[in-house]
């Protein structure tokens, strides 16, 4: 399997024998964003990947994963930091050392099959996040720091401790409540 988000899209894509045009028509992701991701190496918020996942009939962890495992995958203190997999919310002008977004350090990248997958993420209090929509549920644990979650019409504050269970398909955003940096335990699943 290739490295990158990009490249793995691609692989899938050509070996379904699908056209940018054909995938954009069954993810309803434009055609331009896919360009963006497979040749500029874009990585798009989780909705139009999952978008993208349920339209070329993967799992999200299959274009996320660069291997996998059959067995249990534990992951010890301090190796989540080391398994960044992506970063959203990045503005446009940001250079390679701005992080005005969300870092998702997964935590069983490696698990071959899963249905969900868990990240530690870390939340710059200046993330430019928009609410996004997509199939599945996710559950959030507040580890350190406030978290303004955004979902629908409400808007709640959780603290270090609390935590929230929501269907993803609300439109919905997690940002720092304050100007503090904010880190949840988020695990996202999404059906087969």
């Amino acid at each position: 399997m290739a490295h990158t988000l990009g490249q793995r899209i691609t692989e899938l894509r050509k070996t379904y024998s699908l056209g940018r045009e054909t995938l954009a028509e069954r993810s309803g992701i434009s055609a331009a964003l896919i360009a963006k991701i497979e040749d500029e190496g874009h990585i798009p918020d989780l909705a139009p990947l999952i978008k993208i996942a349920r339209a070329l009939g993967v799992r999200l962890g299959t274009l996320l994963d660069d291997h996998e495992q059959l067995g249990p995958v534990i992951t010890r203190a301090g190796e989540a930091a080391a398994s960044t997999r992506f970063m959203t919310g990045l503005p446009e002008s940001a250079g390679a050392n701005d992080h005005q977004g969300l870092t998702f350090k997964a935590l069983a990248a490696d698990k071959s099959g899963r249905h969900m997958e868990p990240f530690i993420v870390d939340i710059e209090p200046d993330a430019v996040q928009e609410k996004s929509a997509h199939e599945g549920e996710e559950f959030i644990h507040i580890l350190a720091g406030n978290l303004k979650l955004e979902y629908g019409t409400l808007s709640e504050t959780l603290k270090a401790g609390d935590s929230v269970y929501y269907d993803s398909i609300v439109p919905h955003r997690v940002i720092s409540a304050d100007s503090n940096p904010v880190k949840i335990l988020a695990v996202i699943y999404t059906p087969v």
